[in-house]
């Protein structure tokens, strides 16, 4: 008999498909957005009835005990990464950025093969951005306000996160592209 902890079982959610295979070492997740699969280090337990996931600490080969001590942690990692994953198999991911400034403006173009963000942020030269097909880019409220959108939450962080640091907010005017619930603490410039 394994003994689970109430930590380190996952409730599956009900518009969420899943099929484990102890052959393959895998778990394939099936949601409203899309399907993934899972490569498993650890055994796993599930129970259709009461739609319930359990992770355990076994691991798939014979092991030392050494080693063995090592899938205690995996476990909880383990744990945090299938449900994030749940996460991203029904819910679409969203990042809001806003462009404060004289002049910032973002614009969308499209060409014969690419999707392109147009910025203008104050530099000598518009700065343009191909946007990946995975994810979607929206410019609302007369081009100053930037919405992405995608399934995988850490991807669309990051492009967030680069196309913030195309203007980082500077201290002293608060210019820049932000994020949209983002407060600049205003620095007191020299005086004389």
């Amino acid at each position: 008999m394994i003994k689970i902890t109430k930590r380190h079982t996952i409730k599956i959610p009900k518009n969420v498909g899943l099929y484990y295979s102890e052959k393959y070492k895998a778990l394939i997740l099936i949601g409203p957005l899309k399907r993934l699969l899972i490569k498993l280090k650890i055994k796993v337990l599930t129970s259709k009835k009461t739609r319930l996931l359990k992770i355990t600490k076994e691991p798939f080969v014979m092991m030392s005990t050494n080693s063995k001590r090592r899938f205690k942690m995996i476990q909880g990692t383990f744990v945090a990464l299938i449900k994030q994953i749940f996460n991203e198999v029904v819910v679409l991911s969203i990042k809001k950025l806003k462009l404060v400034g004289v002049g910032y403006k973002s614009f969308l173009l499209t060409t014969s093969k690419n999707l392109l963000l147009k910025l203008n942020l104050g530099y000598s030269h518009p700065i343009y951005f191909q946007i990946p097909r995975e994810i979607k880019i929206f410019c609302l409220n007369a081009n100053s306000k930037i919405y992405i959108s995608g399934n995988f939450r850490s991807y669309v962080s990051q492009i967030a996160a680069l196309l913030r640091s195309y203007r980082v907010p500077e201290p002293y005017k608060g210019k820049g592209i932000l994020y949209n619930e983002e407060q600049i603490i205003i620095k007191e410039g020299k005086k004389l």
